[in-house]
């Protein structure tokens, strides 16, 4: 009894059989374990996340000049004749070193895959052509704001093409699927730029019957990695095969001067005009998959000045808290320094763009050398993470140094902006070398960029980390 002390003074115990009652266990128990040490719920401060936050913001062509703006990701166009050398055999290596020479910077690569492109003879595999595939080559002059030039348009109903198409797509997924160097693929493949269309020319247009192959081959061999495409078409679309329900996001090439519906009847192809049009799957589209595209040529750089000096402008901000976009292409703001009240604005703006993720408050529990820990976490944003990254929990010493950390099984994914707070939980080992308790998002890319949430306390006490908060004292 001596033992226990002031844990079973006073208590009116009895023993029956030698055996100690189970009001003694309890007693015995609840003095063996120690009580929980909690600190108070902390509120964490917000704070705006950089430009090159991870899977967002501005895209510029690859192999950027450095220094002129925050990215962390870059795009290029890979003709079909340097990938696929036969009916069933490849050559991955032009993707491969550009796969890694992105990389290298820490950034991913969003990339389209084209057969016709004005003013370039590549595209169409030769193998093709040998085996009898016809090729219209014209002057086209739907190229604005570049010359017109000649563009050569294979006969897409053509059988060995549209095998050809299947078998590509489906060996990319297998080799590519889930890669992470890759942050979104266009599906290009068919039309002008990969663009899904051939205006002027829509007599040579790919018929629905050779869209719809081409979608269910992307559908069937890309589960991981995101795929966008050009136009949101629902059932009634005269020359888009419907897409609407299918696993795909959209890019809008035209952003910023033909995104925003006009109420004119000769601008329903506009971006807004043509989501509406689809139906209401494709206008809820940005809730599952991501949008992006390129703000028009005519428009780079300029859109962000206070006075873009262009009568076809759109508003930027408004655009973009219209159709969720993610990311963007605009070569105006790496082609040349920006001046600062661009680069401000561009800043500014960008960091409107898809996701923001702020973890408003934290509570952390001590028993033993065990914590218990919970946070509630918002989407400042305009769209959610489309992304499974892996969370971890981390504890660190007085100097920053990570102690222990443990992967933990919480998701920023299809947490949508103004839903209320998603609240996670966990439980950590190794307190008692730890003062702080923190959490990052690992971004699978080696090197690559790192995550950013929208709090005052990120990058706090470890770069790549936010603090949670302290480690409670006591038990």
């Amino acid at each position: 009894m001596t033992l226990l002390g002031p844990a079973l003074r006073g208590m009116n115990l009895r023993f029956q059989f030698g055996r100690p009652s189970s009001r003694l266990v309890a007693a015995i128990c609840a003095a063996l374990v120690p009580s929980p040490a909690t600190a108070e719920p902390r509120a964490l401060a917000p704070a705006s996340t950089p430009a090159d936050n991870p899977l967002k913001g501005l895209v510029p062509y690859a192999r950027p000049t450095p220094g002129r703006f925050p990215h962390s990701m870059e795009f290029s166009y890979l003709p079909l004749s340097d990938l696929m050398t036969g009916p069933e055999t490849f050559d991955w290596q032009p993707l491969e070193r550009l796969l890694d020479d992105v990389a290298s910077r820490g950034n991913q690569l969003i990339f389209r895959v084209f057969l016709e492109y004005p003013d370039k003879q590549e595209g169409i595999p030769p193998f093709l052509v040998r085996q009898g595939l016809k090729v219209h080559a014209y002057q086209n002059t739907n190229t604005a704001p570049f010359p017109p030039a000649e563009v050569r348009t294979p006969d897409y109903a053509d059988p060995r093409l549209r095998a050809a198409l299947r078998t590509y797509i489906a060996a990319l997924g297998a080799r590519y699927d889930g890669d992470p160097r890759i942050a979104y693929i266009t599906a290009g493949l068919l039309g002008t730029w990969g663009e899904w269309h051939t205006y002027p020319r829509g007599d040579l247009w790919a018929a629905k019957e050779v869209q719809d192959e081409v979608l269910t081959a992307y559908a069937k061999a890309f589960r991981q990695t995101p795929v966008l495409l050009r136009y949101p078409a629902g059932p009634g679309n005269g020359e888009q095969t419907a897409n609407a329900d299918r696993p795909f996001g959209y890019h809008d090439d035209s952003f910023a001067w033909a995104t925003l519906e006009t109420g004119r009847k000769q601008d329903d192809w506009f971006y807004l005009a043509a989501l509406r049009q689809a139906g209401p799957a494709a206008v809820a589209k940005w809730k599952t998959q991501p949008i992006g595209g390129e703000i028009r040529p005519e428009l780079w750089g300029k859109i962000f000045d206070a006075r873009p000096g262009i009568p076809e402008a759109q508003d930027f901000a408004e655009c973009v808290r219209q159709t969720h976009a993610t990311w963007l292409m605009d070569t105006g703001m790496f082609q040349e320094t920006p001046s600062p009240d661009r680069f401000r604005r561009a800043a500014t703006q960008v960091q409107a763009m898809g996701y923001d993720f702020h973890v408003i408050r934290a509570e952390i529990a001590r028993t033993g050398g065990e914590l218990s820990v919970t946070a509630d976490v918002v989407n400042r944003g305009v769209a959610p993470f489309y992304r499974e990254w892996t969370l971890e929990l981390g504890l660190l010493d007085g100097q920053g140094a990570v102690v222990s950390s443990e992967p933990v099984d919480w998701s920023l994914t299809r947490l949508l902006p103004e839903a209320p707070p998603r609240k996670w939980s966990a439980r950590i080992g190794g307190a008692a070398a730890a003062r702080h308790v923190a959490l990052r998002v690992i971004n699978p890319l080696k090197g690559g960029k790192v995550f950013h949430f929208a709090n005052e306390d990120q990058n706090r006490h470890a770069p790549g980390w936010l603090t949670l908060g302290p480690v409670p004292t006591g038990q």
